[in-house]
């Protein structure tokens, strides 16, 4: 169990909405969860989540250790681009989570990976993160890279810190970009509310930097190549909503009631390029648009006629 105490900074917030937005990191439904059951004090006693403070109100909260867990191997298909003695190139599908964690703890990659690979995953990230040197969302698909072996795994990691490898994206954004071609380079950080979210800021943040190139313009979209710089969380789909065009159907930092409805994001890590960190041989792969995103850009093509 783990102990924290926080002090109120304004009155009239609610209790779950002051938990949630606090650095200890938890969401809204955790926080409802922990008040629930009791762990949560205002002033030395307990309350409801309804529960307004006031300014100067004592909060303590006791956070239960999360109980330890070890990703399962599963047979699930994977469409593996390469692969040798010291790693593989997969090309994930929209909807697949990489890892598992809360709520998602089966149907992962990691659990297909474990399946396909048995104990031949890099250790560096632990037991819920074998072999998974970078990652990308589970709305988004494409290609991404994951070491066989330590070695390999701290070779990727060094070119991922150096910013040397190649990654390029293609996206729909909602809206028609002014440019035909341009650089967002805006520091990305947590959300000051909202923990789950990024956005662009100078607090707490690191440098982001994501080069685009439109490649067809439609009717209140754009489909755009993204290369990226550097690789922070939700990069382009921050970096692209601070241009106010958000990635079509994102459904955290999108335009809320599109014209034209998307269920996740249209975004596809299309290309990805590294140096083999064994041989020294200097590797790219390229994945072709999924029938999700083919499938709109078909629709847009149409309504744009």
């Amino acid at each position: 169990m783990t102990e924290h105490s926080l002090i109120c900074a304004e009155s009239g917030v609610r209790l779950d909405k002051f938990l949630s937005s606090s650095d200890i990191g938890l969401s809204r439904s955790m926080a409802v969860s922990l008040i629930d059951g009791g762990k949560v004090l205002v002033n030395g006693r307990p309350c409801s989540k309804k529960q307004k403070l006031c300014a100067g109100d004592g909060v303590e909260v006791s956070v239960p250790d999360p109980v330890p867990y070890e990703a399962k191997a599963e047979n699930i298909p994977l469409d593996i681009v390469y692969e040798d003695g010291d790693l593989l190139v997969v090309n994930k599908p929209k909807g697949m989570v990489v890892h598992p964690a809360a709520g998602n703890y089966e149907g992962t990659l990691v659990n297909a990976l474990l399946y396909h690979c048995g104990g031949s995953l890099s250790g560096i990230n632990g037991v819920m993160r074998p072999g998974i040197v970078h990652r990308i969302d589970k709305d988004t698909s494409g290609l991404l890279i994951v070491a066989k072996n330590d070695a390999a795994h701290a070779g990727l990691a060094a070119q991922i810190k150096e910013h040397s490898f190649t990654r390029e994206y293609e996206a729909v954004v909602f809206g028609s970009l002014k440019d035909d071609s341009g650089t967002v380079d805006a520091p990305i950080g947590r959300h000051p509310v909202d923990r789950k979210k990024m956005c662009v800021t100078e607090k707490n943040s690191k440098r982001a930097v994501t080069h685009y190139r439109v490649l067809a313009r439609y009717k209140g979209y754009t489909h755009i190549k993204c290369v990226l710089e550097t690789g922070r969380t939700h990069q382009i789909r921050v970096h692209m909503a601070y241009l106010g065009h958000p990635v079509a159907g994102d459904p955290v930092y999108g335009v809320k009631n599109e014209r034209l409805h998307f269920t996740g994001q249209c975004l596809h890590a299309r290309k990805i390029g590294f140096v083999h960190p064994v041989t020294g041989v200097y590797l790219e792969f390229q994945s072709e648009l999924p029938d999700y995103f083919r499938d709109f850009l078909i629709k847009l093509n149409n309504i744009s006629k």
